[in-house]
């Protein structure tokens, strides 16, 4: 059995997953790069393989039981334990106005940035629990953060809708009530901060890289490290 660090990062074709799994391979860990789309999760994999950063591909959608429990059992049979998972997979949802939105708008957000969550976590608890030193990031957001949701000098400059936030706000529970029911495991939750992504249409002044910093830290921590805390690049912040 490799004595190599053994973690995987869902919604990895792109982005802040890329840039997290380019960056814990870089540490000589072994690294699953997780993504629903196979040719674009390949795609990934093969160009960091050009920059030199080896990783694994792994066909993993977070909203199918099926698809999360067959990357479980493909992590298993090659290595029989995971280290570090984590939950980077989510999407921006509609940004339709509070008083025009129905529940039917917001599911696949909430299937994706909250059921997938826990999806993912429940299929791999059997495997973190094989590792001596096994860590989940919670990868979140300030906007689910009701105190800096109504900071005056947040408030106005953030788009009011209920999907994403309201996903991002149940996230943040999840990861304190994982953090109080699972002592022996590291769970963190983190904002990357204001990063040029997709979800804000590239909008975003801090870089990819300073948007994994946060997430790098907590997967890289210590066995005596904080648990079922909410992080930025900077230190702790409000939930």
């Amino acid at each position: 059995m490799t004595e190599a660090t053994i973690a995987l990062v869902t919604g990895a074709n792109k982005g802040l997953g890329r840039e997290t799994a380019r960056r814990l391979a870089g540490l000589g860990w072994e690294v699953f790069l997780a993504a629903r789309d196979a040719e674009r999760g390949a795609g990934a994999v093969a160009e960091l393989a050009e920059e030199g950063v080896h990783t694994r591909f792994i066909a993993l959608d977070v909203t199918s039981d099926e698809s999360v429990a067959a990357a479980a059992d493909a992590v298993k049979s090659q290595f029989g334990r995971l280290d570090v998972l984590v939950n980077n997979a989510g999407i921006g949802g509609p940004r339709t106005d509070p008083a025009d939105t129905r529940p039917d708008d917001l599911r696949e957000v909430f299937e994706t940035n909250v059921f997938g969550q826990v999806r993912v976590t429940h299929a791999f608890l059997p495997l973190l629990r094989a590792s001596d030193h096994p860590r989940i990031v919670m990868v979140s957001s300030g906007i689910g953060s009701i105190a800096v949701i109504t900071d005056p000098k947040v408030r106005d400059i953030v788009p009011v809708a209920l999907g994403y936030p309201t996903t991002k706000a149940a996230l943040n529970m999840l990861t304190t009530m994982y953090a109080a029911a699972l002592p022996d495991i590291r769970i963190n939750a983190v904002d990357p901060g204001y990063t040029a992504t997709d979800i804000n249409g590239r909008s975003g002044f801090q870089t990819i890289t300073e948007g994994t910093d946060a997430i790098v830290r907590m997967a890289t921590i210590a066995p005596d490290g904080p648990t079922g805390g909410f992080f930025d690049r900077n230190g702790t912040i409000s939930w």
